[in-house]
C-alpha cells in the first residue's frame, strides 16, 4: 500500500486539476492522474484509504442516457489528500499515525470548502437571475475576489495543518 512518491503534483498542477474536475472525479480518473505523474496508486489502495477514513466515500451519480447506470464520483479534493498521504508515507509515517494526524483538521477544512462552495453557488445563481441589475453586475468582481480569498484561506489552513503534522512527526522521531 505504501511506495515511494516518485512524482509530485505541484500547486499549479493541482489548481488545474481542481478546475478541470470541479464536479468531481471517478476512481479511474484519479488513478490515471497519479499514474501520469509517476505516482503509484492502485484501485485497492484508493479503496483502503476510503475504508480507513482517510478519504471520503464516493457519491453515486446517475449517467445521462437510457440504461447507463451510475458511477462513483469523488470530490476533487481527494487528489490533494492522496498526495498528502503519499508524502506522509514517504516520510515514514505509519498508517496509524497518518490516520491520527490526517484527521486532525481535515474534516473541518473539507466542511469549510463545501460551505464556501455552496455560498458561491448561491451567489452566482442570484447574480445570474439579476444580471440586468447594475448592483448585481458590480458585485461580480467582489464575489470573484471573495472566491480567491476563500481558496487562499483553505490553502493556508491546509499548509498550517501540514506543518503541524510534520512537526509532530519530527518530535515523535526525536523521542524514539
Amino acid at each position: 500500500m505504501g511506495g515511494e512518491l516518485s512524482g509530485v503534483l505541484d500547486d499549479q498542477a493541482l489548481v488545474g486539476v481542481e478546475a478541470r474536475f470541479a464536479k468531481g472525479m471517478t476512481s479511474s480518473e484519479i488513478l490515471e492522474l497519479f499514474a501520469s505523474y509517476g505516482i503509484a496508486l492502485s484501485e485497492a489502495t484508493l479503496r483502503k484509504y476510503v475504508q480507513l477514513g482517510l478519504l471520503p466515500r464516493s457519491v453515486r451519480v446517475g449517467r445521462k442516457g437510457k440504461h447507463r447506470g451510475s458511477q462513483g464520483i469523488y470530490p476533487v479534493s481527494v487528489v490533494r489528500q492522496i498526495q498528502r498521504i503519499k508524502e506522509m508515507m514517504a516520510e515514514s509515517y505509519t498508517i496509524e499515525q497518518i490516520q491520527r494526524e490526517f484527521l486532525f483538521m481535515r474534516g473541518d477544512l473539507e466542511q469549510l470548502e463545501r460551505t464556501l462552495g455552496s455560498i458561491f453557488e448561491t451567489l452566482e445563481r442570484v447574480m445570474d437571475e439579476r444580471r440586468a441589475d447594475p448592483i448585481a453586475q458590480a458585485a461580480v468582481a467582489e464575489m470573484n475576489e471573495a472566491k480567491g480569498l476563500g481558496a487562499s484561506l483553505v490553502n493556508r489552513l491546509s499548509n498550517v495543518e501540514k506543518r503541524l503534522t510534520s512537526r509532530t512527526r519530527i518530535r515523535s522521531v526525536a523521542a524514539s
